[in-house]
């Protein structure tokens, strides 16, 4: 008898995470920090989040904050507009059961708050 698989519970999130500086970050020289959009794959965003940050603890950064914006359904039902590019991201983060980087925006002036 074949084992069925049972459907995955995990779900993508959307995390606008904030980060420090710290040494062999790979920020550009003269920043303060930067703010990252990750896509995380997780059963829920407090999962989610805490992969997100253990990873990008093990990358050499510095995580300070994180905004959670909901998975698709939740955004879709907010209006936010979701192009193409970014569902393919998601749906690599969900196959993947990862954590993609899908933007880094670095800070450059004041350090970001609890920095």
């Amino acid at each position: 008898m074949e084992k069925q698989k049972k459907p995955s519970r995990q779900q993508v999130y959307t995390l606008l995470v904030q980060i420090g500086r710290k040494d062999g970050d790979g920020l550009p020289d003269g920043a303060t920090g930067a703010a990252l959009m990750c896509y995380a794959s997780g059963v829920d965003e407090a999962e989610a989040v805490r992969e997100t940050v253990a990873i990008l603890k093990q990358a050499d950064t510095a995580p300070l904050d994180v905004t959670g914006y909901g998975t698709l359904e939740e955004r879709e039902a907010q209006g936010h507009e979701i192009d193409p590019d970014e569902r393919a991201l998601m749906q690599r983060a969900l196959e993947e059961n990862a954590v993609i980087v899908a933007q880094m925006t670095p800070f450059f002036g004041e350090k970001p708050e609890g920095a």
